[in-house]
């Protein structure tokens, strides 16, 4: 079996198993689309255990660092710069998502911005900025978080079944 098809196989079979938890039992902790992009960044890093760790831990920092550029637009707003002071909030922050990556396990900057994408992007667009200093599954700090830890298991059980089908398969 070629390599292609041992992975086409095992992320159709995988991502299914994954969608029915996350729409499913998993649903209030877990976001469906937040493993897809775990699992696919932990590819797009190469795919082996140095990969699961740049993943996880550049998508779990830049998620921190989406929180506290949220937390600074929520908490010092700025009415009379209208969307200017976001913009500015977001543009000191993400500096950071960057100028870690000599530090190996966050020097897969792409997971870094996911990482803060995702928590961004589904805090702003869910209108959930009230739920981010929530001790609780809502936060959308938790969510992204055990999306990711989610999501890299499952790119990782991914890779590894495509390898047994196609050793099987020889």
């Amino acid at each position: 079996m070629s390599q292609l098809l041992a992975l086409s196989i095992s992320v159709a079979v995988l991502g299914a198993i994954w969608a029915y938890l996350a729409l499913g039992p998993l649903a209030p902790y877990v976001f469906v689309w937040g493993g897809f992009i775990t699992a696919a960044c932990f590819f797009a890093a190469g795919g082996d255990n140095n990969a699961l760790v740049k993943t996880l831990a550049g998508i779990i920092y830049g998620a921190i660092v989406g929180w506290i550029t949220l937390l600074v637009i929520d908490k010092v707003p700025m009415p009379s710069l209208g969307t200017i002071w976001p913009a500015l909030v977001v543009g000191f922050f993400v500096f950071f998502l960057v100028i870690v990556a000599s530090i190996e396990q966050l020097s897969f900057v792409p997971a870094n911005i996911y990482g803060f994408a995702m928590v961004v992007a589904y805090t702003l667009s869910a209108g959930k900025l009230a739920t981010v200093t929530e001790v609780s599954a809502a936060n959308p700090l938790v969510l992204v978080i055990l999306s990711a830890i989610a999501g890299v298991i499952l790119g990782y059980l991914m890779a590894q079944l495509a390898g047994a089908l196609k050793l099987k398969a020889k």
